[in-house]
């Protein structure tokens, strides 16, 4: 008696399929049809789960939904290392402007769309750390004060060097008033007659950050899960901010 098995393809679903040989451990191949789907090959079977169509979107997922690389890698069965090539091939595709703001007709990455300018902002830094508690790694970022958006971050010391690197991501903004605490680089760093210090206009931010931590374990206070190497760090918490707040597609 036979059996037939219909093969779709898995990224285009469709039935338009035909064998493609087999690979080393003789396992069938096949080929989708279809020419406007990028699939090129593909197998029903695979021995090694991280091959498996859909894998390498779903350790990002989990990345920036609280899990670490090795629980990642033990729900998807796949090798931690693979967790860690998967994050790190991400880091090039990151941006630490909001392209929402950003003109679509331009050569600058820094040219702004006049109508999305955004004139009040509140600004803050968010303590986390890698490796040890002593080696500090602090996510500075600013948010648009009417609508709660991100705008711009950068991950750094909590010194007023990194805080200048974020002022010159904001500058093409023209923003005209900025709601901080009474950390001392804002003062020595902004005009007095565009800063205001207080907690009754960074409510916005704060709540941010808290989501934040709430998203990423790395960022939590007090918990045995953080980050090792700073590159990791900072791609987890640019993809979450990426995908979240600039609304970019961080699996394309």
């Amino acid at each position: 008696m036979k059996c037939y098995h219909e093969v779709a393809c898995p990224n285009c679903h469709s039935s338009h399929i035909m064998k493609s040989g087999k690979n080393a451990q003789n396992i069938q191949r096949y080929r989708c049809k279809n020419s406007i789907c990028p699939t090129i090959t593909f197998m029903l079977d695979y021995r090694y789960n991280a091959c498996a169509p859909g894998i390498k979107e779903k350790v990002v997922e989990m990345a920036i939904n609280s899990s670490g690389i090795r629980e990642t890698a033990r729900v998807l069965k796949i090798d931690k290392n693979t967790v860690i090539s998967i994050l790190k091939s991400k880091e090039d595709s990151l941006v630490q402007v909001n392209p929402i703001f950003l003109s679509e007709n331009t050569e600058s990455p820094l040219d702004v769309r006049l109508e999305l300018v955004c004139e009040e902002a509140e600004i803050d830094e968010q303590w986390s750390f890698v490796g040890k508690k002593s080696n500090q790694r602090w996510l500075w970022h600013a948010v648009d004060h009417a609508t709660n958006t991100v705008i711009a971050y950068v991950f750094g010391k909590r010194k007023d060097i990194i805080f200048k690197e974020l002022k010159a991501l904001l500058a093409p903004f023209k923003i005209n008033r900025y709601y901080t605490d009474d950390w001392g680089a804002y003062e020595r760093n902004l005009e007095k007659n565009e800063h205001e210090i207080g907690k009754q206009n960074t409510q916005k931010i704060e709540r941010k950050n808290l989501n934040f931590r709430t998203w990423i374990k790395r960022l939590t206070r007090r918990t045995i899960c953080f980050s090792k190497i700073e590159k990791m760090h900072d791609i987890v918490i640019g993809l979450l901010i990426n995908k979240v707040e600039f609304g970019r597609d961080i699996h394309a």
